[in-house]
């Protein structure tokens, strides 16, 4: 193939090229001729606007915001909106991308898009944040849409903001569009099971892994680093399994304790103390660097990009990693953590489950119909099972690690679907 390698990758990884790199590899791979290779690569839109919004004070502060639609092959895009102060827009076109390929992956019919806000969320009022989000969603009229482009939340966003946001969307439109938004409240046309999705498909992805490992999980130990709504969610539900879950971190420390930790005493604990395992009492205090090193058979990480690097990815004692967040391997830590035999269940598969409920939550809007949490469980539980046995084949076909297969296998779909619809 002729297209250009990816700009080097610097000490500090830039997350865009640490997906390109991906994607290069994986296109080479599957010997993706130089058009498609340069239509999937770049993004479709990218959209920065300058949101001036008036304080609680009385002055005006101007907020810079971004969405970037990767991809609208097959069909609209989706992905979240962050807020978060070190929002830019090189994250934001690596999680598009990250987005489309997520989609393609579990074979459902979004694109990818991402969105996010420059701002520290937890130093402003309800108000302030009211007015910030309704203020982006009007700067975004023409680009979102239940059929062009769907936002959900991500970090630092929840059910209230893609309320205000469908509410905004909505007065525009002079009548109420639900599936404009996922993530919603139950009460305007949420899903039922989308709060634990994501956790839940990163408990389906282990238990497949631990199958193909051959590990029983009764007899399986795990470390979960990051105790949000991905992390804790997982945690339990592992647990029910039968894992003994020895490990949990979040931004105050890790918690170890050699005879399990208890997860329903630990969430309980977290939602009576603001949301953080601060003075947390089930186990001993560990670095979260000692946590992700530890003598388990599975680990976790659901917390942030690039935890896994260069610097530790040689001391990590796991046999499996699944990977609750996005990018937490950075990608030069991908061939060490390979040569050292560690089975990795990637990002793009692992956390699909929450992208997975949120087209059952559109689809449900689309349709005026509410499914039961056991249908929406049932149907999750299966899509994620299919895209684990697609990726695991495809690995074993041609010799790669499955974050390689998964790559290929999203990229052969996108770049098939091209090929139908064609370009100018």
């Amino acid at each position: 193939m002729a297209y250009l390698e990816p700009a080097p990758i610097k000490d500090k990884e830039n997350p865009f090229e640490s997906m390109m790199s991906r994607f290069h590899t994986a296109a080479q791979k599957l010997g993706l001729d130089d058009e498609t290779y340069e239509v999937l690569k770049s993004p479709t839109k990218q959209v920065i606007v300058n949101l001036p919004i008036t304080m609680d004070d009385g002055t005006k502060k101007v907020f810079e915001g971004y969405r970037v639609i990767h991809s609208d092959i097959l069909g609209p895009s989706k992905g979240g909106v962050r807020f978060d102060p070190d929002v830019n827009l090189d994250e934001v076109k690596a999680l598009a991308a990250w987005m489309t390929w997520k989609c393609a992956v579990v074979d459902i019919p979004y694109g990818g898009g991402k969105g996010g806000i420059k701002c520290s969320p937890w130093e402003m009022s309800v108000g302030e944040l009211e007015r910030l989000t309704r203020a982006y969603t009007q700067s975004m009229y023409e680009i979102f849409g239940p059929d062009r482009d769907i936002p959900a939340p991500d970090m630092g966003t929840g059910p209230r903001e893609m309320a205000w946001m469908m509410d905004e969307y909505s007065k525009a439109h002079g009548r109420t569009v639900n599936a404009v938004v996922t993530g919603k409240p139950l009460v305007l046309g949420g899903s039922l099971g989308r709060v634990e999705a994501t956790g839940r498909g990163v408990m389906v992805s282990t238990l497949v892994a631990l199958e193909k490992l051959r590990i029983n999980p009764a007899h399986a130990t795990c470390a979960i680093q990051g105790f949000g709504n991905v992390g804790s969610n997982a945690a339990l539900l592992l647990e029910e399994r039968g894992l003994k879950i020895l490990g949990i971190s979040d931004h105050t420390g890790a918690y170890w304790n050699d005879q399990g930790i208890d997860i329903q005493e630990a969430i309980a604990y977290r939602a009576q103390n603001g949301n953080n395992l601060e003075g947390f009492k089930g186990g001993e205090m560990v670095t979260n660097e000692e946590l992700l090193i530890a003598g388990v058979d599975v680990l976790v990480p659901a917390a942030k990009e690039d935890v896994i690097t260069i610097q530790n990815a040689d001391k990590i004692q796991a046999k499996l990693i699944v990977e609750g967040a996005n990018g937490p391997t950075s990608f030069r830590a991908d061939n060490i953590i390979h040569e050292k035999g560690v089975w990795v269940v990637p990002d793009i598969l692992a956390n699909a489950g929450g992208v997975t409920v949120s087209y059952f939550e559109w689809v449900q809007n689309r349709l005026g119909y509410k499914w039961t949490r056991e249908r929406v469980n049932r149907r999750s539980d299966r899509i994620m099972k299919e895209a684990f046995e697609r990726v695991y084949h495809t690995a074993q076909e041609y010799g790669v690690s499955m974050r390689i297969a998964s790559y290929m296998v999203a990229i052969s779909k996108v770049a098939e679907t091209y090929k139908y619809r064609g370009g100018f």
